[in-house]
């Protein structure tokens, strides 16, 4: 009896660690196969947005910076001001040059002062009465020249006399008109060109003084600023830069053999590490080869070929709360 109890003792010991090598076996097989299976393909790409740079037509030296990096502006929101003192002085230029216009269109439109009228036909008036004289004078010498009391050569003096006294009249009655009328009509018109020139010429200046208040060309975030206050600017150099939070999206560097199931116009969810969110619709929107340096090339002589990368653009189907530009995603792709 008591040799019955020990072999059933020992058979269920036996039993037990054939059980327990089974499980560890099983253990080992099912590690092996977790193991063995070929891994994802993980994709990882980065996070872009639309930047806008901020700079003035006009050089000068940045008075004011009205923001700071990481604000939000609206669209059209004064950002800096630049100062030009030689902007302002060509305005001042520009406006003494319309008011000098401005005064010669007036005296040519509006014609010579009532005393330089009055002037003109005084002088008018005084020439005729030297041309009645003169025409009597000249009636008398030719009566006596007839009857041979005076010579020829007195006769011809009277007579120059009085064509010179006629012309003085005809010279004094035209610049008496000419002060009656004014000036020319071609005069006048040339007088308003130069008004309208002058006028142009402030318009110019004045629009450049309003580019040295520098605005905002979009909703966004300001994301960086470049010179200080009290740095000089050159025309065109940015100032700042301001980034569309709200027109986001993915770019990824993609091997063309990792591209059989990314099309234009599929939809594929990515995962935001920043963000611990890993179902994301994009769908796919652009792609392009890229250059010949970004070609993955072949260390095999056969059985392998140089693929090219392909830069893949992914708009997310719905606005990311908390994207910004930067931010890695990822894809993990499932052969």
């Amino acid at each position: 009896m008591k040799e019955n109890k020990v072999n059933g003792t020992e058979r269920h010991g036996l039993l037990s660690g054939i059980a327990i090598i089974a499980a560890l076996i099983l253990i080992v097989c099912i590690t092996g196969w977790i193991s063995s299976r070929p891994a994802k393909d993980v994709l990882q790409g980065e996070a872009q947005a639309t930047e806008y740079r901020v700079s003035g037509k006009v050089p000068g030296r940045v008075e004011k910076i009205y923001v700071r990096e990481g604000d939000f502006v609206k669209k059209g929101d004064t950002l800096a001001m630049i100062e030009s003192p030689e902007v302002r002085a060509k305005l001042a230029q520009a406006m003494a040059v319309k008011k000098a216009a401005e005064a010669q269109r007036n005296k040519a439109v509006k014609g010579a002062r009532q005393e330089q009228i009055a002037a003109a036909y005084e002088m008018w008036q005084k020439a005729l009465a030297g041309e009645d004289i003169m025409k009597k004078s000249f009636d008398r010498t030719g009566r006596l020249y007839e009857k041979k009391i005076v010579t020829a050569q007195k006769y011809d003096e009277v007579e120059a006399a009085y064509k010179a006294a006629k012309a003085t009249t005809a010279a004094a009655k035209s610049q008496y008109d000419m002060a009656v009328n004014g000036a020319r009509e071609e005069d006048k018109a040339a007088a308003i060109a130069l008004v309208d020139q002058a006028n142009g010429a402030v318009m110019e200046v004045e629009a450049y003084l309003s580019e040295l208040y520098l605005t905002s060309p979009s909703d966004g975030m300001v994301s960086e600023i470049f010179p200080k206050c009290g740095e000089l600017v050159g025309t065109g150099s940015p100032v700042m830069t301001v980034t569309d939070t709200d027109e986001m999206w993915f770019t990824f560097n993609i091997r063309e053999d990792f591209l059989y199931d990314i099309k234009n116009g599929t939809t594929l969810k990515v995962g935001i590490p920043a963000l611990g969110n890993g179902e994301n619709n994009v769908r796919v929107t652009y792609m392009r080869p890229m250059a010949s340096y970004a070609t993955w090339r072949a260390t095999k002589a056969s059985g392998d070929f140089d693929a090219r990368t392909f830069e893949v653009k992914m708009v997310p189907e719905n606005k990311i709360e908390g994207l910004l530009p930067g931010m890695s995603a990822l894809i993990i792709m499932e052969k």
